[in-house]
Order: structure tokens, then sequence, then C-alpha cells
């Protein structure tokens, strides 16, 4: 059965939103090892689902996702590495992406780690 929202789910929430967009401001403005993600309300872990819903429903960048999802994370004690990985070569299949430490890499891709930022 499932759980009916609750206002710690609206806090958690109203953070989320919140968090990702100062988070793609500080990267629009050049920050990368420097992002400061605000931290999250003092609410129950499972209003958790709450945060993955705003950041599913916002189409964070990987990079984006990650930061977020890491500060909530940590203030849970649970803290987690952001894994920045890069794949291909120079002949145009070169791509990056950016996930949490202990997150399992998307399917058919083998990122190489380039960058690490711990909580």
């Amino acid at each position: 059965m499932r759980r009916l929202p609750e206002i710690a789910d609206a806090r958690a929430a109203w953070w989320a939103w919140r968090a990702l967009r100062s988070v793609r401001s500080q990267l629009q403005a050049g920050a990368v090892r420097d992002v400061r993600v605000p931290g999250p309300p003092a609410v129950p872990d499972r209003a958790g689902r709450a945060v993955r819903l705003v950041l599913g429903r916002q189409h964070p960048s990987c990079f984006e996702r990650a930061l977020v999802l890491q500060r909530w994370l940590a203030a849970h004690g649970c803290p987690r590495d952001v894994v920045v990985g890069t794949e291909g070569g120079g002949r145009g299949n070169f791509t990056a992406h950016a996930w949490l430490d202990g997150e399992s890499q998307p399917a058919g891709h083998h990122y190489v780690e380039m960058l690490r930022l711990a909580p």
C-alpha cells in the first residue's frame, strides 16, 4: 500500500527544487569543485522519495542530480562521493557521466573515473 504524502515530503521536495536551482546557477557561473548545496531540512529519510521525484521531474544533468543527492544522503548519515567519469576517445564518441559512488553505471557503458568529489 502506498503511503500518503506528509508535510515532510513537501519540505523535502521544496528543498530539492531549491537545491537544484542553486546547483544549476553555480555550475553556470563556472563552479565545479566549489559548488555548495544548501542543507536539507530535518525530515525523516523516507522523505527522500520526494527528493527523487522532484529530480525526476526537473530533468537535471547527471552531475546536478549527483550533487543534490549527495547532500541529501550525507545529511541522513550516508556520505557518498560524486564520481565523474569519461568514455570514448578523441574521434567524436567522447562522453562523460556523473554518479554517486556505489551506483551502477548505465548499461552498455564503462566510464573511467576522472574526478571524485567527497561530501
